[in-house]
């Protein structure tokens, strides 16, 4: 097995989980919070809107650590996806496979189309209802993060190692609407897009 080929399987989650835990704690000894939703707001502020509106007149000269932090995420995202593909479809429950099955989401069990372990049927420019929806979501998720002041990561991890309250109930927000989202809704959203 090659170093290419051992980088690219599918790794134990526990990998992930130290990764994130040293990168919060040398963020913290910095004196600084994990979390990518107010880089947002930088960008808005490089671009000048400080300007004409004042939650954007910040010191950007303070947040380039964060750049430079979204741009190697990003950077790293697109080795990953270009140079570490894992050849192994996405290990998830059999439970879970019957229940999208039902839904009428097929598990792939390759990429043969090369777009990954995504569920084409959904998130494919030929669908233009998934597109509309992932637009929705994802306005609904920037909004969302920006007006309580962070998102599911910067909460759930940042404010809670720092035993946060208002993180702490933010995220059980997260989790209420998680579930009433997975159960009430998708199942009679879905099929309006499929």
């Amino acid at each position: 097995m090659t170093i290419l080929e051992w980088i690219s399987q599918p790794w134990h989650w526990a990998v992930g989980g130290l990764a994130i835990t040293a990168v919060s704690v040398a963020l913290t000894l910095m004196g600084r919070k994990f979390g990518v939703s107010s880089s947002f707001k930088v960008l808005c502020a490089y671009a000048g809107a400080g300007k004409k509106i004042p939650y954007f007149d910040i010191n950007t000269k303070d947040n380039r650590w964060l750049m430079t932090f979204v741009a190697g995420s990003v950077l790293g995202a697109i080795l990953a996806v270009h140079y570490l593909r894992s050849p192994e479809p996405v290990a998830i429950s059999a439970s879970t496979i019957d229940y999208l099955s039902g839904l009428g989401i097929a598990y792939p069990e390759s990429d043969e189309t090369g777009l990954g372990f995504l569920p084409t049927v959904i998130f494919s420019f030929a669908n233009w209802k998934g597109v509309v929806l992932a637009l929705v979501g994802g306005f609904f998720v920037g909004f969302g993060s920006r007006y309580g002041e962070g998102c599911t990561s910067g909460h759930a991890i940042t404010g809670l190692s720092h035993l946060s309250l208002p993180s702490l109930i933010t995220v059980i927000g997260f989790f209420i609407g998680g579930l009433i989202m997975t159960w009430l809704v998708l199942p009679y959203l879905l099929p309006l897009i499929l």
